[in-house]
């Protein structure tokens, strides 16, 4: 250490009292230890210790007293904005001049850059994805790199391929660490590295990676998981368990969609609870803090709420359904109880959850052959594509499309590289350990995920099976003493789960611009003019889920015709709207000509409004399913619908209803809306009885 070991050590506790703000903290075991090998700079070292363990008051001490000494700043990577703002108050406390630069600071970051040039700042914190920012590289980390004292690598399972929670940016530590001193002070930390993940960041981080790993039971946990697998159970089990807890906690979901949906019935019954998710934008700051002071009883959460989030007395983790895996549960679970006697962590187990956890694996890396559709695409445009250029030419979704570049282009040397907002290829050929790695890493997600099942058929022994998975030690085990919480719902709760799910309708934004090279057959281009686009509509659910997504599917594909109870439920979703309509139409379809149109007809009865079949379909066309990408699905409209113009003649210029049963991209509903505003009728107001779009399932 830069100073005798016992006056760095008195100076390492007082630093822990100031960040913990607890005049008797002490450090736990192995925490000076590392801060120690840290300073004095033996070796590398990986730190794997438990969640609440405090392995950013090791960082923290560790560049502190580094800056005391005279040392340089300290590079810290940290995944989450959530972590960072978290480890920004920390650092605060013990006097440490840390600043960050992200997307949500952009006005700060001259300021920012200017006193680090200056050498004001003693830790520099950034996401992984600054590090493929060229302003960044340029401007600060090549001007300090001879500089830096010591490099942080947060949450560093996210670097392994084996990871639960790989982000592709983390794979430029490989190439940063090339270009920085061979004799840099790293630390990486993890509570979540089992040996396979250790040997994978041994490899990258450096054969000298020395591993600090300490014991992962979780004593004041108490586990357990509940399978409920409808909706509505769920849903009922939640109203009803939550107002019967003490204190705050998380519950996570899986998807946005759900976040927001589990938060909206909690607050209808009366339940003080926010969806906290990536879309939350500027309000999580905020969010965060709200549960932080126990101002909300819970946060319905995605994993945007996750690594790094500290709450020492939050009372409980609820999972409304399983995780991918079992690291990803350790983490999540382990939020709860870090300064309490006893936690609960429990796992609710869905229907869905296996079909999310497998669309999430599917996705993960692009196939074979859209990888050659895609480099193929780039060798016949030597000036090279945007990622819309190439949505134009391949029937490939957006995002596959995004997660194709970028993983290519994170291969070091890189068969492909972004040129301002073009994608062109360079003389590097795909290497096959690409494949290597993309099919080792979905076989064990897999695997992750059947381990996860295993889990939730547990009916005792949970932290051990946890400890055992993370190739720990499990040593004997005995949970806090809390009573278990029931397995069952109440069935008046759960009807009245399904009766909001069946309230619970979607906005349907109209699209104001039309795709990137237009619509060749109907001459149309650019933005579309605002008396030719849709009005605001309405989505009457989400397809296959437990409010009218299965009667809607049961209607199209098992009885060939929609049920009345979705005709009322059209009707008092549109006597909630009050769209100022005065007649309905629909769109047409050849595959199914009486489905659509008979729904449209009775709707039209029940609010005593005529029906006119306006538009007709010109020919069979692939279905909208099988379009990959908005463009892809935009083209497959053009010019397959057609005003009927010698049965409407004039075409009615009132509003109008315009009814379709499946909705994703929503070209149909636009293209519709388009020809119809052409021949003259008045606004348009489109609604839908199910989204399939993945966004919202």
């Amino acid at each position: 250490m830069p100073t005798s070991a016992p006056k760095a050590g008195e100076r390492a506790l007082e630093l822990l009292r100031l960040g913990t703000q607890d005049p008797a903290a002490a450090f736990r075991d192995g925490q000076l230890e590392a801060i120690r090998h840290v300073v004095s700079n033996q070796r590398r070292l990986l730190v794997v210790q438990k969640t609440g363990w405090g392995k950013s008051s090791v960082y923290f001490i560790a560049a502190k007293l580094l800056r005391e000494a005279g040392r340089g700043p300290t590079l810290l990577i940290s995944p989450l904005l959530s972590l960072m703002r978290n480890q920004l108050a920390a650092a605060e406390r013990m006097g440490v001049r840390a600043v960050t630069i992200h997307s949500e600071n952009e006005s700060e970051w001259p300021a920012v850059e200017a006193s680090i040039l200056r050498g004001e700042v003693d830790v520099v914190l950034i996401s992984p994805e600054r590090l493929a920012n060229d302003h960044f590289g340029k401007r600060i980390l090549g001007p300090i790199s001879g500089r830096i004292a010591l490099l942080v690598v947060d949450e560093a399972h996210c670097i392994s391929d084996w990871g639960h929670d790989f982000r592709p940016h983390y794979r430029l530590l490989e190439r940063i660490l090339q270009s920085l001193p061979q004799n840099l002070r790293l630390l990486a930390t993890t509570a979540t590295a089992n040996h396979r993940v250790v040997a994978d960041l041994t490899h990258i981080l450096g054969p000298n990676l020395a591993l600090s790993r300490g014991d992962l039971s979780r004593p004041s946990l108490f586990l357990q998981t509940i399978r409920l697998p409808s909706q509505t159970q769920r849903l009922a089990w939640l109203a009803e368990q939550l107002a019967r807890l003490p204190g705050s906690g998380i519950i996570y979901t899986l998807t946005v969609r759900d976040a927001e949906l589990v938060a909206a019935w909690l607050q209808s019954q009366g339940l003080n609870v926010e969806p906290y998710t990536s879309q939350s934008g500027q309000v999580r700051p905020r969010l965060e803090n709200a549960l932080l002071k126990n101002e909300l009883k819970a946060l319905v959460a995605t994993t945007a709420l996750g690594m790094g989030f500290d709450k020492p007395d939050l009372a409980f983790v609820i999972h409304y359904q399983s995780p991918s895996s079992v690291v990803a549960y350790y983490q999540q679970v382990g939020r709860a109880g870090r300064a309490i006697q006893a936690a609960y962590g429990v796992l609710l187990s869905g229907a869905e959850e296996v079909r999310i956890g497998e669309y999430f694996i599917a996705s993960a890396f692009p196939s074979p052959t859209e990888v050659s559709q895609i480099l193929a695409a780039l060798e016949a445009a030597p000036d090279g594509l945007t990622a819309n250029d190439l949505m134009s030419r391949l029937n490939i979704t957006k995002g596959r499309i995004d997660k194709a570049l970028l993983l290519l282009s994170l291969e070091s040397p890189p068969p492909l590289v972004k040129q301002g907002t073009a994608w062109v290829l360079t003389i590097t050929q795909l290497s096959d350990t690409f494949w290597e790695r993309a099919n080792r890493l979905t076989a064990l997600r897999r695997t992750e995920q059947q381990q996860m099942q295993e889990y939730v058929s547990l009916t005792q022994g949970h932290m051990e099976f946890l400890i055992q998975a993370l190739d720990g030690t499990p040593e004997p085990f005995a949970p806090p003493r809390l009573p278990p919480l029931p397995t069952t719902a109440d069935p008046q709760l759960a009807q009245a789960a399904a009766e909001f799910l069946k309230r619970t309708s979607l906005p349907l934004e109209p699209r104001i611009q039309w795709p990137n090279g237009g619509l060749p057959q109907l001459g149309i281009s650019g933005k579309i003019p605002a008396n030719l686009r849709a009005q605001p509509g309405k989505v009457l659910s989400i397809w296959g889920d437990g409010g009218w997504g299965e009667l809607v599917g049961q209607g199209k594909y098992r009885e060939g015709e929609f049920a009345d109870d979705l005709v009322t439920a059209c009707a008092d979703l549109i006597q909630k709207w009050s769209p100022p309509v005065t007649w309905v139409t629909c769109v047409p379809s050849l595959r199914h000509p009486d489905l659509v149109p008979s729904l449209a007809r009775r709707l039209a009865h029940r609010l005593g409004l005529p029906f006119h079949l306006a538009l007709l379909r010109t020919g069979h066309r692939p279905e909208q399913k099988t379009m990959a990408n908005s463009s892809q699905q935009a083209r497959n409209v053009d010019g397959a619908l057609k005003a009927q113009r010698q049965v409407l003649c004039p075409m009615p210029s009132t509003p109008v209803l315009l009814i379709d049963d499946m909705v994703d991209s929503r070209w149909t509903l636009t293209v519709a809306a388009y020809l119809l505003l052409s021949s003259g009728s008045g606004p348009v107001f489109p609604l839908a009885l199910a989204s399939t779009a993945q966004t919202d399932a």
